[in-house]
């Protein structure tokens, strides 16, 4: 049977309907002849209108062809659809009273009525009928895709009607979080609690689960659908009719608030003024130019107007990135821009570098900084992070560059992580290069701590998370850090930078430290939801406190020493701290170096402990057993 069906074309389709049609109206004109109160009997009185009845067909097909009745498609039969069988009905009736009244038999008026109403309602019901045939037919050589409707208003009713008429999907129920809906039978499928999908998905072979529920916040979506696939469900969400019309394409454009918006104080602007002259005219190079606070130092130091920025960085895509964004201001203001693809850790094209740029400022970005990943990979992140500052200050030095600026991290001081650990390193190697080849080259070092809207910074990944629906995940409760936004803090680089002597380690003041927590509600409020804690059990994001992570503190610190010294900028700072002597720092640059070519982890950090003041190596966090 199925094979029959869908071997017909759309015209032999048409035949069909056509003839079901005019095949129905002796039908229909025998009933209304036998319920009607005539003198004889409806036989005998459609054996005398049997002579007409030719006439009457051929009026009734050419009329059923001139409105499109028999083209219209069975589940597109709907009430445009009715309203030309009514149509249909009313003009064959005509055309019957018309005949019947010049040749006879005559009829009364009722009686022409009764019959268009008949005819009508044949066809109705022939169309109804042969419907839900066709979807058996289908039903039994073609499974449908059960589903489950999450939704039962509007929209959800509509979709429900729309796909009842599907052939390859049958909608089976409801689920609703509205109380005051569930229980009820709506367009014939009964209304569930959410609670209960499970146990309605296993009893009635549930494959699909639609969203019918656009108003609904995308967090809130993306909830619901989380939880619906890890029952194994397939889960698709209906659009809004704003976004089927195109009228919703604003909402893609929409941002994030800015992460400065979270400093929890006003972001300061220092203008550079006469801190400008220590770059503008020189050739500047900086290391991880591609990065987060790299590429700003690009901006800024463009600002300045050198001669020649040198973009040293390791990462293809990021190299790529920033001169693509850089490359048009610099020709503008005629400053040779010059992107270098490689490693600090690599001292013969550092050398090269240096000598054929003829490089008189450095300002050292690339870094390692992620603490986990760094964590996880202590050889590569102590490599990178030491023995790369220790091969660019160096070759700086015997170049003769007139300033090397070192950026550093609030996690060097009293460091609990490696990549802490190893900036502090770093420190000491500046330190120790400023004391032999300070006449030559003014070596220092900024430290400072989170910058709001890096990679990796939390901003960016709360955002992140609150799209996916949440939940925000915290450290810790009470774990607390200083922030700064990027512009700020280059800013205050680039001043210290100018400012600098010689051996100095520079402090950054940023304020009070700010909760985590704190800053995961903000962000979650800011996005325009609501957080969902025990006080709030409706609420759309959850914040999730998953423990601290491998290396980190509870609070960062900014000095080793309580000690700071004010200098002409009231926001920087230098710190009084102990150094190491050129025999103590080549030494453990001498014992980590072997540590890592030979891949020995516990030796390299067996130099970290014993040579990094205040280094506690956090223990793991204990795993949860299965």
């Amino acid at each position: 049977m199925y094979n029959l069906i869908s071997a017909l074309s759309r015209r032999q389709k048409s035949y069909v309907f056509l003839a079901v049609d005019l095949a129905l109206l002796p039908l229909a004109l025998l009933f209304t002849l036998e319920v009607q109160p005539l003198p004889e009997p409806a036989l005998a009185t459609l054996a005398q209108l049997s002579p007409l009845l030719p006439y009457v067909m051929a009026a009734a097909a050419a009329l059923t062809l001139w409105l499109g009745l028999p083209y219209v498609q069975l589940n597109a039969y709907e009430r445009h659809a009715a309203a030309q069988s009514a149509l249909l009905a009313a003009g064959t009736a005509l055309v019957l009273a018309a005949l019947t009244a010049i040749f006879g038999p005559v009829l009364g008026p009722g009686t022409h009525v009764v019959f268009a109403i008949c005819y009508f309602l044949f066809m109705v019901v022939t169309r109804a009928a042969m419907l839900q045939l066709v979807l058996a037919v289908y039903r039994r050589a073609k499974p449908r895709c059960r589903v489950l409707i999450y939704g039962a208003g509007n929209t959800g009713t509509q979709l429900a009607q729309a796909l009842k008429a599907h052939s390859g999907i049958d909608p089976v129920a409801f689920a609703d979080d509205n109380s005051s809906l569930q229980g009820l039978t709506l367009v014939g499928l009964p209304v569930f609690a959410p609670s209960r999908i499970a146990e309605i998905v296993q009893a009635r072979q549930i494959r699909r689960v639609l969203l019918a529920m656009p108003s609904q916040s995308q967090p809130r979506q993306a909830q619901i659908t989380q939880r619906l696939q890890k029952l194994g469900l397939e889960v698709q969400a209906l659009p809004s009719f704003a976004q089927l019309i195109g009228e919703e394409a604003l909402v893609d454009k929409l941002t994030p608030v800015a992460p400065q918006a979270f400093l929890g104080r006003a972001a300061r602007d220092v203008p550079l003024q006469e801190a400008a002259g220590s770059y503008q005219g020189k050739s500047v190079l900086v290391s991880g130019a591609g990065g987060s606070i790299g590429s700003e130092l690009c901006r800024q130091v463009l600002a300045c107007r050198p001669s020649k920025l040198v973009l040293f960085e390791l990462s293809e895509l990021a190299l790529y990135t920033v001169h693509q964004e850089l490359g048009p201001l610099a020709e503008e203001a005629g400053i040779e821009l010059v992107p270098v693809l490689g490693s600090v850790t690599d001292p013969r094209q550092v050398r090269m570098v240096l000598n054929a740029h003829e490089v008189q400022v450095v300002l050292h970005a690339a870094a390692y900084k992620h603490v986990p990943l760094v964590e996880a990979n202590p050889l590569p992140g102590l490599a990178n992070n030491v023995f790369g500052t220790q091969t660019l200050a160096r070759a700086a030095a015997r170049a003769g560059v007139e300033r090397f600026i070192l950026i550093s991290s609030d996690k060097a001081v009293n460091p609990t992580n490696v990549m802490g650990a190893s900036k502090r390193m770093a420190e000491l190697i500046v330190q120790d290069l400023a004391t032999r080849f300070g006449s030559r080259t003014v070596f220092t070092m900024v430290r400072f701590g989170n910058v709001l809207g890096s990679s990796g910074s939390v901003v960016p990944l709360f955002q992140e998370q609150i799209s996916r629906g949440g939940p925000v995940t915290v450290t810790d409760p009470n774990v607390k850090r200083f922030f700064m936004t990027i512009s700020e803090a280059v800013q205050l680089v680039l001043q210290a930078g100018d400012m600098a002597k010689g051996g100095e380690v520079f402090v950054l003041d940023m304020g009070a430290p700010v909760p985590i927590l704190q800053l995961a509600r903000q962000v979650i409020e800011s996005a325009g939801h609501t957080v969902r804690d025990a006080e709030h059990p409706e609420g759309d994001i959850a914040i999730e406190i998953i423990g601290l992570r491998p290396g980190e503190k509870m609070e960062e610190e900014l000095t080793l020493s309580e000690e700071l010294i004010h200098t002409r900028h009231q926001k920087i700072f230098c710190a009084r701290e102990t150094v190491l002597s050129e025999i103590e720092v080549a030494g453990f640059l001498r014992s980590l170096r072997q540590a890592v070519a030979a891949g020995d982890e516990a030796a390299a950090l067996q130099v970290v402990r014993h040579w990094v003041e205040g280094y506690c190596q956090a223990p793991a966090p204990e795993r949860k057993s299965s």
